[in-house]
């Protein structure tokens, strides 16, 4: 099987942060909230093997158009959604209704520092490629388990889906229009900070290892992740004991914080303290607003917020957008446009940043990874791998 180059992807440098160099990791993880655990570690320098089912391999692969696909002979479509979290990973695929194949999966582990698992809780042991097996094989083996709901309680069994979990935790019923269906958000955002949750939980137990030389079991839910995204919304309903609502664009503790109209679109108007506000009625031409004791604070704006708003969106409709930014931006006074997506893909912000990497022949387009080390950002340098197209094995990784 001829090797992949492992040429940096189009817009990174070989100089790129490799903080977790050295570090092995065995991904079993497909779709999102797993994927998006491995792709951050092998941004940071891991060494992640993709374990995938032949035939046809992450669901993802599947889940287009849109497609990308490398110019020339042999080239494998990929999905979009596939792109998004899976490159510098290698994959093999490996059936594990074969022993041959499980063992494999276990020879893999004994080496692994680190193991990412989404399947149902139970599923593995039928294999022996559980956490108490594998730890006997290796105690230092950190082992991640993803599900929808825990390894215990009531819900346990259940399969785990972003939709269904947004719906089931909360967030579906504080997002949306107060008189409308509970929307879900345009992300799958409960996976997202899943694998974000997942990769801080593995990095900790890294470092822990360190000092006492044994590995970590850690159950990573995307329901329990959903309630503790509901943050001050929880704890709104924990001091407060009024159930949140739904309340369109609206801020349940901060007035004026929405978007408003104007007169070619919309703004959003994200005011902060009292200051903020004072400021803004002085730009809209109002500033005997800001002295009104029923909107002189915030805790008195949030009780008025029905006379408040329908005065400021009358105030918003006199100016463009554009207008309204560059006069708030002037003041400070937190604002801004709503751009769609190709939009944002073009903003000279985006560019400046490197947020963006061009694609080339051999790689497609990606998003970076947006924190950056000492100036750099941590993007592990191999596209996304087609399937079955590594060896099942280690190869002794290069500590840079």
């Amino acid at each position: 099987m001829a090797p992949r180059p492992d040429t940096p992807v189009a817009g990174t440098e070989p100089q790129a942060p490799r903080p977790l160099a050295g570090v092995r990791v065995l991904d079993l993880s497909r779709v999102l909230a797993g994927p998006w655990a491995s792709q951050i570690l092998a941004d940071y320098g891991a060494e992640v093997i993709k374990v995938e089912r032949p035939g046809g391999g992450d669901d993802t692969r599947a889940w287009g158009p849109p497609w990308w696909e490398p110019r020339g002979k042999g080239g494998e479509r990929q999905s979009a959604y596939f792109i998004c979290a899976n490159r510098g990973k290698r994959s093999v695929a490996i059936d594990f209704t074969q022993p041959a194949d499980v063992e494999c999966v276990r020879a893999l582990a004994r080496e692994a520092d680190v193991l990412i698992e989404n399947f149902k809780v139970g599923h593995l042991a039928r294999y022996g490629l559980d956490a108490a097996s594998l730890q006997a094989l290796n105690p230092r083996l950190i082992y991640c388990s993803i599900t929808g709901y825990g390894q215990s309680g009531p819900l346990a069994h259940k399969a785990g889906y972003d939709f269904a979990i947004q719906a089931e935790g909360g967030l579906m019923s504080i997002t949306g229009e107060p008189e409308g269906e509970p929307q879900k958000v345009g992300v799958a955002v409960t996976d997202l900070m899943t694998g974000v949750y997942a990769a801080t939980a593995i990095l900790a137990a890294l470092h822990e290892r360190q000092r006492t030389g044994r590995g970590r079991v850690l159950d990573a839910s995307l329901f329990d992740v959903q309630v503790a995204m509901l943050a001050n919304q929880a704890s709104n309903q924990l001091i407060g004991q009024r159930t949140p609502r739904r309340m369109g664009n609206a801020h349940p503790n901060i007035v004026p914080y929405q978007a408003f109209p104007t007169r070619d679109g919309h703004l959003v108007l994200a005011v902060g303290n009292d200051g903020q506000f004072q400021r803004f009625c002085e730009v809209a031409g109002h500033p005997e607003v800001a002295r009104d004791v029923r909107f002189a604070t915030n805790p008195a704006r949030v009780e008025h917020r029905s006379v408040l708003v329908p005065q400021i969106a009358e105030w918003t409709r006199t100016r463009d957008t554009a207008d309204w930014v560059q006069r708030l931006d002037a003041v400070g006074v937190p604002c801004a446009p709503i751009l769609d997506i190709a939009q944002v893909m073009a903003h000279p912000h985006v560019r400046a940043r490197g947020l963006v990497l061009d694609g080339d022949p051999e790689r497609p387009p990606m998003v970076a990874h947006p924190v950056c080390f000492d100036g750099q950002r941590p993007v592990a340098p191999t596209p996304p791998p087609p399937l079955g197209h590594d060896e099942p094995r280690w190869e002794k990784p290069t500590p840079t």
